[in-house]
């Protein structure tokens, strides 16, 4: 069985759509998935939107595609970034994609690559559409990457604004409040895997909730791990911690609280 250290993976990046200040937080988060063996980003170079972008390009060895607008009022980067996509995928040179958008015109293609066999994971601002989300195996949210460098503005002045000696402006992720959607969420997964006793193996809950949620995440509580999560829910669920015979390993079942 072929490891997730192993997946080759083409890393696609919508300029016009995703903000260049955590750049290296997305990096991060992809070579957690696998060796990002193609990185392009697509925009139009001429324009002084897309300028903060350039010196990330030299720095992380991204491969800028310029792509005209021909048109005003029509994207032709996202019709170029298809285009690519497609050529990638009949080359057979990867093992999945990573969409770095928050735009809904991905959608169509996040969904042909699935039925390729791709594994298609996205990233993208909270303010993504659901449909491209739900296109993906996995999304991941660019606020929880990290901390942000920004600027000051009306719009960040909700999260926890943090200000370092250097007097850079960081924004600490914005966190969801647990509801009883995600609880009930938890639930039915946990009854869906467990055994006679009502205990599931907390890795098979997780990898499930992505199947049936791609863009959960426990960092979008406040939590590093799903474990802490779980256990910050005491009133719902039991947690047992079984060690592996003969070896230091610990595995996790989690059970519905009756």
């Amino acid at each position: 069985m072929r490891q997730k250290d192993d997946l080759k993976l083409a890393v696609l990046i919508d300029a016009d759509n995703i903000p260049y200040s955590n750049i290296k937080g997305m990096l991060d988060e992809i070579a957690k998935l696998g060796i990002p063996t193609i990185k392009r980003i697509y925009g139009d170079w001429t324009k002084p939107t897309v300028s903060g972008w350039k010196p990330a390009l030299l720095e992380h060895a991204i491969t800028p595609i310029q792509q005209y607008s021909y048109t005003s009022g029509k994207n032709a980067t996202d019709s170029a970034m298809i285009i690519d996509a497609m050529d990638i995928l009949h080359s057979q040179k990867v093992d999945g994609f990573c969409l770095v958008s928050s735009d809904s015109d991905f959608t169509r293609l996040a969904t042909r690559l699935r039925e390729s066999g791709m594994l298609v994971v996205g990233i993208g601002e909270k303010k993504t559409p659901n449909p491209f989300i739900v296109a993906c195996d996995k999304f991941i949210y660019i606020e929880i990457i990290g901390l942000t460098e920004t600027k000051p503005t009306e719009s960040n002045s909700s999260s926890q604004v943090i200000t370092t000696v250097d007097s850079t402006i960081l924004i600490a992720p914005e966190i969801d409040k647990i509801d009883d959607e995600l609880v009930k969420l938890l639930k039915v997964t946990i009854d869906d895997l467990a055994d006679d006793n009502g205990w599931a193996f907390l890795a098979e809950v997780g990898n499930l909730i992505i199947k049936k949620k791609p863009d959960f995440d426990s960092r979008n509580y406040g939590f590093p791990k799903l474990t802490p999560l779980i256990k910050s829910l005491k009133m719902h669920f039991d947690i047992e911690e079984k060690e592996v015979e003969n070896t230091h390993i610990k595995h996790i079942y989690v059970k519905i609280k009756q």
